[in-house]
């Protein structure tokens, strides 16, 4: 296993284990995130989104990590985060490609592709069946999604 491996796996298994204080030791200062719900996000924001999202799941979220591979540069993981989306009481699996490049021993850019649309079908229903797909609902999502970490302690 290489060294970037192992900071793949042992933020996945802080993760898991609701650390988001270990999640954070594994991103270089300058870390930029990103993903369809929250967008790019930058530095400690990053870390704020992690302990927000472990602290909002009440203890009921579930992380499977597969397919990690990294080399000097980059890595590459799959995931799946098992939760119940605590805006509707709705139980949703999500699967989601990870990107990684590395600086320092450092994750200093993470990026999370998933299908918003298949996300939201979960998260909201018939709304999301009907409506997630659209720019619209996509933009609302992720204007929520920055407001609570905005407002987020």
């Amino acid at each position: 296993m290489t060294e970037n491996e192992k900071i793949i796996v042992k933020f996945y298994s802080a993760f898991a284990n609701g650390d988001a204080s270990t999640m954070s030791e594994c991103y270089h200062p300058d870390i930029a995130f990103r993903d369809p719900v929250f967008g790019l996000l930058k530095g400690g924001t990053v870390s704020k989104m992690w302990k927000m999202l472990i602290e909002s799941s009440k203890g009921a979220l579930k992380i499977d990590v597969s397919d990690i591979k990294a080399d000097e540069y980059v890595g590459a993981a799959q995931w799946t985060a098992s939760y119940i989306f605590s805006k509707t009481n709705r139980k949703v699996i999500n699967v989601i490609q990870a990107r990684f490049h590395f600086q320092d021993g450092l994750i200093i850019k993470h990026t999370d592709d998933f299908d918003l649309w298949k996300w939201s079908k979960q998260a909201f229903g018939i709304t999301g069946v009907l409506f997630g797909w659209t720019g619209h609902m996509q933009k609302k999502i992720n204007e929520k999604a920055v407001s609570s970490l905005k407002k987020y302690k």
